[in-house]
C-alpha cells in the first residue's frame, strides 16, 4: 500500500515561483526607502498584483507577547505609512502600550517583499474623519455597531445594533467615531527584498540615521 505523502513532503516539493521575475539593481537604488517602496507599489498595481496594499501588520503590548494581522495601507507620505483602526481594537491598546510596531508586503506575482519597523502613532483628527468618511456608509455602520474582536451577541442584538447605526449615518453622514484613529508608521528600517530565479535572493536594508538613511545589502 502506497502511503500518503506527508506535509512535509508537499511542502518540499511546491514549485517555486511561477513568473518571470523582475530585477533589481540595489546600485540604482535612490537614498529614500520611501521612494523605493512607491517605485515597488506603482510597480505591483501596474502588473496586477493581487491586493498591493495588503500588509501584515505585527504588535506586541507591555507583556511582549506578539500579534499579527492583515490590513490595508491608506496612505504613504514622506512622513511614512499610514492605516486606520478603531483606537479600543486589541491593535488600538498595544500601539498605545508600546508604539514599536513591524509592517510586512509581501508581492507573491513578483517574488518582492518589504519589512518595515518603526513606531506607530496617532495621526491627525482630520486624516482620520477623511479616511472614515471615505468608507461605504455599510462599512462606516459596522464599525459604528461593532466592538472589534469581542465576542459577537446574539443574532437579535447584532441586527438592532447594525440598524441603529446605519439610521445613524443616514441621518447624520458626517459621523466619525471618537476613536477612528489613523496612524502613520514612522520606519527604522526598511528591507526590500528580492527572489532570483539566477542566484540567491538579493536583500537590501535601509537603516535611519541622524539625517538621512544608511544602506546594506544583506546575505541571503
Amino acid at each position: 500500500m502506497v502511503s500518503e505523502p506527508s506535509i512535509r513532503d508537499i511542502l518540499r516539493h511546491l514549485p517555486p515561483f511561477a513568473t518571470d521575475l523582475p530585477d533589481f539593481d540595489t546600485d540604482a537604488a535612490p537614498a529614500d526607502p520611501l521612494e523605493l517602496f512607491g517605485s515597488w507599489l506603482a510597480e505591483a498595481v501596474r502588473v496586477g498584483v493581487a491586493q498591493p496594499h495588503a500588509m501584515v501588520l505585527s504588535t506586541a503590548g507591555m507583556d511582549a507577547t506578539p500579534t499579527a494581522r492583515t490590513l490595508l495601507l491608506k496612505d504613504v507620505t514622506a512622513e511614512g505609512l499610514w492605516f486606520a483602526s478603531v483606537g479600543d481594537s486589541p491593535k488600538g491598546r498595544e500601539i498605545a502600550a508600546n508604539p514599536s510596531v513591524a509592517l510586512t508586503f509581501y508581492w507573491r506575482e513578483q517574488g518582492r517583499q518589504v519589512r518595515v519597523t518603526g513606531e506607530a502613532n496617532i495621526g491627525p483628527r482630520a486624516v482620520a474623519e477623511l479616511d472614515f468618511l471615505a468608507r461605504h456608509p455599510t462599512a462606516r455602520a459596522n464599525v459604528i455597531a461593532g466592538r472589534q474582536s469581542e465576542p459577537m451577541p446574539e443574532e437579535a442584538d447584532v441586527q438592532r445594533a447594525v440598524g441603529a447605526a446605519r439610521e445613524l449615518v443616514a441621518q447624520h453622514p458626517e459621523t466619525v467615531p471618537d476613536d477612528w484613529n489613523a496612524y502613520l508608521v514612522r520606519p527604522e528600517t526598511v528591507e526590500f527584498w528580492q527572489a532570483s530565479r539566477e542566484r540567491d535572493q538579493v536583500r537590501l536594508r535601509y537603516s535611519r540615521t541622524a539625517e538621512s538613511w544608511a544602506t546594506a545589502v544583506l546575505w541571503p
